[in-house]
């Protein structure tokens, strides 16, 4: 009789799985299937072949699929293949404290080719995939103008400081904050607009905002002083950058994928603005699936008419580290990246690393998450190219989880704050 075996049945997101299939017949042919309903009540999953060796197993660690969602050895393709059944949605975890995905996992007779029917059934198996472990603590924030969650790890601390920003979507995204508390850090999901009393759109980046984020941080007696970490993507990560710029409280900042130009909108510190005309709406593209492309669009930093809306970033006195897909469609964040790069250089500096991806796509996210290539916004009318490929994006998304966790773990421990 077929069997699955899965370990660890129940993990974070970000551990992967050792997964076998026993009891079938010497070079069977099966059909392997991973599926997820999310809490709107989106089926998300991925139908994967393979074929049994001469002792009726298949080993995901070493057998290679030989067709559906992927081919080759990939021990946890079944997980960042899975696909939504309605187009262009995205998988977001909301309640990251009370449950976890479930991931079914089932066997089936590959005799009708992507048939899941329960005829065809051989075997099941269901995991839990946690965003969080036993003990973080969520906070709901509201002090001031700052509204978020705090995200805190078990035990008495003081743990490391982490301020979490998401993009364009607006509201509250919590998933990241919560695996970041998982590994450790004290982490503030920090809501910017449409989100509470916050203001429906962005139309000005005040990191006066932000500033009081930080501090609302670091006066609480469980998060490590003197200074934070900013994880931050999208348009977070063109303020994760301007909060490194102006914030002498910023240790080391993760930008993954951001635009660093000041690009028709305000960003302002005090008495300072920055802002550029540089968009051209004109170079907009609709691709052959009426997905919006925004690459074309943005303004280059590199031309000259451009200049008065960088930032300094100069003033930086913590450490940078940029994440950039070369396949993301949104935006063109390695010619971004470069530009900051090139303008440390200038001024002396080498504070900053670059990883660049090939064939990653915009929405880099932790370990196994399924690519989204495409989405809807709720500000913009047409649904979203984000672009990727799917196994390269996940490589990119295993890596550049690692390197992330090490680099705050690296900069925000008392030894390398009390360097800077």
């Amino acid at each position: 009789m077929a069997q699955i075996i899965v370990h660890p049945k129940t993990a974070l997101v970000d551990v992967p799985l050792q997964i076998r299939v026993t009891g079938l017949l010497p070079s069977q042919l099966i059909m392997l299937q991973a599926s997820l309903t999310d809490e709107r009540g989106e089926l998300f999953q991925s139908q994967v072949f393979y074929k049994a060796d001469e002792n009726g197993e298949v080993d995901l660690e070493h057998a290679g699929a030989l067709g559906g969602d992927y081919v080759g050895i990939h021990p946890m393709g079944l997980f960042w293949s899975m696909k939504p059944k309605k187009m262009l949605s995205r998988l977001l975890k909301r309640d990251v404290i009370n449950s976890p995905f479930l991931v079914h996992l089932s066997v089936y007779d590959i005799t009708k080719p992507f048939s899941s029917s329960p005829d065809s059934l051989m075997a099941s198996e269901t995991v839990e995939r946690w965003y969080s472990t036993p003990g973080v603590q969520r906070i709901q924030l509201k002090e001031g103008r700052v509204r978020g969650a705090l995200f805190l790890p078990p035990g008495d601390g003081p743990f490391p400081g982490v301020i979490d920003l998401f993009g364009g979507i607006g509201g509250l995204v919590e998933f990241r904050a919560s695996l970041l508390a998982s590994h450790g850090f004290a982490t503030l999901a920090l809501a910017y607009f449409a989100y509470d009393d916050l203001p429906k759109n962005l139309d000005v980046i005040d990191i006066e905002y932000f500033e009081e984020a930080a501090d609302i941080l670091l006066r609480h007696p469980k998060v490590l002083g003197p200074s934070i970490g900013i994880v931050s993507v999208s348009r977070g990560a063109q303020i994760g950058m301007a909060m490194a710029t102006f914030l002498k409280q910023v240790a080391a900042t993760v930008c993954i994928n951001g635009v660093f130009l000041a690009e028709q909108i305000v960003i302002k510190y005090r008495n300072e603005k920055f802002f550029s005309f540089s968009q051209h709406l004109e170079r907009l593209r609709i691709n052959e699936l009426g997905l919006l492309a925004f690459y074309s669009a943005l303004g280059n930093p590199q031309e000259e008419a451009n200049k008065h809306g960088l930032l300094p970033v100069e003033r930086a006195e913590g450490h940078i580290l940029f994440i950039v897909g070369e396949k993301d469609y949104s935006v063109n964040s390695k010619i971004h990246a470069e530009q900051v790069m090139e303008q440390l250089r200038r001024h002396g500096k080498n504070n900053a690393t670059l990883l660049s991806y090939p064939g990653a796509g915009h929405l880099i996210e932790p370990p196994y998450s399924p690519l989204c290539v495409a989405s809807m916004n709720p500000f913009i009318p047409r649904p979203v190219l984000w672009g990727g490929e799917t196994i390269p994006h996940a490589e990119a998304q295993e890596h550049s989880w690692k390197e992330i966790l090490k680099f705050l773990r690296h900069h925000l421990t008392p030894t390398s704050i009390s360097k800077l």
